[in-house]
């Protein structure tokens, strides 16, 4: 039996040496030359990007600029029957009969309100409602005994909403107290 001395458990200990191992050592890069290698990719790479977010911008906005013109057409598209009576009822001979005229007038607004109702236009019912300073521009204001204070006593234009977006507010005037 053989006893092991201090020795032989250090070899037993230490790993096999590889045999591709060189006592050289490998070349050192400069750490200069890497810092600029890697800001040259950095650059690069924020080239690129400030690119395509550029190339994006300009395809939404042409996709938008697009959309719109798109959905003009249509409306626009849908009016052109009504302005195409209006031209008719202004060529109408000048001694035609008023109550054939004002008929026809009827028609082409009766014409142009479903259309916006189509299109959820809808417009502000204001005459004998309570004064709305969001849906009503108040352009006059009169003493009233046959009205609530705060009461719309006349519409003189008519306001419209789309959904529940003003449009336009109606000019209204206003019954104030004596």
């Amino acid at each position: 039996m053989t006893v092991p001395n201090d020795h032989d458990e250090a070899t037993l200990a230490s790993p096999p040496e590889d045999p591709e191992a060189s006592d050289t050592p490998a070349p050192e890069t400069d750490p200069l030359d890497a810092l600029r290698h890697e800001k040259d990719e950095l650059q690069d790479r924020l080239l690129r990007t400030v690119a395509e977010f550029d190339n994006y911008r300009k395809r939404i906005e042409r996709e938008r600029r697009d959309h719109a013109h798109a959905s003009m057409a249509d409306v626009i598209q849908e009016l052109l029957p009504i302005i195409d009576n209006l031209e008719r009822a202004l060529d109408a001979p000048a001694g035609s009969d008023p109550d054939v005229y004002r008929t026809g007038v009827e028609l082409i607004h009766r014409q142009m309100a479903d259309l916006l109702r189509q299109h959820g236009v809808t417009p502000i019912d204001a005459t004998g409602t309570e004064f709305d300073p969001n849906v009503h521009q108040a352009v006059a204001h009169e003493v009233s005994a046959e009205h609530r204070e705060g009461e719309v006593m006349e519409e003189f234009r008519t306001g419209y909403m789309i959904g529940e977006r003003l449009l336009r507010a109606s000019m209204v005037k206003v019954a104030k107290g004596e």
